[in-house]
């Protein structure tokens, strides 16, 4: 009889995977594509981003990487992340004594590094002096994403407004009157675009001009979000060919954020 493999800290609790695993049964178990367990494969694909190796280094007691990466392929295409951070998102809300859906929002953008795979649509964001890509994120009031957006680094914040705003209200019910965000949202195009999906933006700016790390009201817990995925180090630069993957892996962050939260009490 096999020994059992090592457990790794990035493995999913029993009480987690029985949460997960609805989200991620996309076939009967008897499919010839289920040759391996799906918590193990969720196990490889949470120790890939964690570690942030290449999918070839993954360890040799984990399923062969070839069969995370197809299921990871399939869990992405069926948004089957994204749908589990939003349950989570509810549930942690209630936890706390807050409402289903907020009624405010942040919006920021995150530029990481390029690496040959993903240069091909690779941008310069010159204020940053950084040739990557740019993630737009809408988080709520406690940090949790509602929404995303993936592109170069040499577009606009602004120019994503029309897109973020359309999200938001799909994703929490039109309950969300305002947005906040930073001085690069400045400008009249970007608040009636908001203000067509029914969002006020309003600009949180320095009174005077300061030096160094400043926490603004409100403009901390985007920041502290950002914070948090930069602990998965596959999400440290942008290492996917394709924009809508290294979506996915930030929603599938989130959520073993937010499953951690959800059951830490239970630790």
């Amino acid at each position: 009889m096999a020994n059992a493999r090592k457990a790794y800290p990035s493995d999913v609790r029993d009480e987690a995977w029985l949460f997960c695993a609805p989200y991620l049964t996309l076939m009967k178990a008897d499919a010839p594509q289920r040759q391996y367990p799906l918590r193990e494969l969720f196990n490889g694909l949470r120790w890939l981003v964690r570690a942030g190796c290449p999918w070839r280094l993954l360890p040799n007691d984990l399923p062969p990487w070839t069969a995370v990466q197809q299921q990871t392929q399939r869990w992405l295409r069926a948004g089957g992340f994204e749908s589990m951070a939003e349950d989570l998102r509810l549930l942690l809300r209630l936890g706390v004594g807050r409402t289903e859906a907020p009624s405010a929002v942040i919006l920021d953008s995150r530029t990481l590094q390029s690496t040959p795979e993903s240069g091909a649509r690779a941008g310069l964001d010159g204020p940053k002096k950084r040739k990557g890509s740019k993630l737009h994120a809408a988080v709520d009031t406690l940090g949790y994403l509602l929404a995303l957006k993936v592109t170069a680094a040499n577009e606009q914040d602004r120019a994503q407004v029309a897109d973020l705003a359309q999200a938001v209200p799909a994703a929490t019910g039109q309950n969300v009157q305002v947005a906040f965000v930073d001085q690069g949202y400045t400008g009249e195009q970007p608040a009636a675009e908001a203000a067509q999906h029914g969002l006020h933006l309003e600009v949180v700016k320095h009174h005077e001009a300061k030096r160094g790390l400043v926490l603004l009201p409100r403009r901390g817990v985007v920041e502290r979000s950002f914070a948090w995925v930069a602990r998965f180090r596959r999400l440290a630069r942008d290492y996917e060919r394709l924009a809508s993957t290294r979506a996915g892996y930030h929603w599938l962050a989130f959520a073993i954020l937010m499953l951690q939260a959800l059951f830490a009490k239970s630790a």
